[in-house]
């Protein structure tokens, strides 16, 4: 139970997520996890939600699929949703990614689904999670009325979904990347 959020404005696309483990619905385990990483040698951005090492297992196989496909990130993921949907083993995996380039940001999940943003003019937005839903609220409201950045939009957001979310607190991790 986390909450991952990605924005995209303009030419700035920010991932971020908060720190909290929990176990079960009781007990915080952790408070400073990090569940936001850079991959392919920085150029892709990735926050999980879910099982830890079930993430880990997918995100390490994302980045065989970006070796692969020469860093395409659309490729990569619907590749690993395939084998995800398809794999006896990865079936069983309890997690769900986001990931982003400079370009474009992409949900990807074990149900075979790769998903990109709507856009409203040049934002997009994607929220994964148990507090996803307040995050994706509060960027909206944000991207629609003020003119913060991607990375702004991403951390006033997730503050307001660690005021909600039981499961979700301000410790926060967020990376940007920028397109030329």
């Amino acid at each position: 139970m986390t909450t991952i959020l990605a924005v995209q404005r303009g030419r700035e696309v920010a991932v971020g997520g908060d720190g909290q483990v929990t176990l079960g619905e009781r007990v915080v385990s952790k408070g400073d996890a990090k569940k936001v990483r850079r991959l392919a040698d920085g150029a892709v951005l990735s926050g999980f939600a879910g099982g830890t090492a079930d993430a880990f297992t997918l995100l390490e196989r994302l980045e065989g699929k970006l070796e692969q496909y020469r860093g395409q990130l659309l490729r990569s993921a619907v590749e690993l949703a395939k084998d995800w949907r398809t794999d006896r083993y990865l079936r069983r995996l309890e997690a769900m990614l986001i990931v982003a380039d400079a370009s474009q940001m992409l949900m990807v999940s074990g149900l075979g689904d790769v998903i990109e943003p709507e856009k409203t003019g040049d934002v997009g937005i994607l929220a994964i999670g148990s507090g996803g839903s307040y995050a994706q609220a509060a960027a909206t409201a944000l991207a629609q009325n003020t003119d913060l950045s991607a990375r702004e939009i991403v951390e006033k957001s997730l503050i307001i979904a660690s005021g909600l979310d039981v499961f979700t607190n301000d410790r926060l991790i967020v990376e940007t990347l920028t397109s030329a």
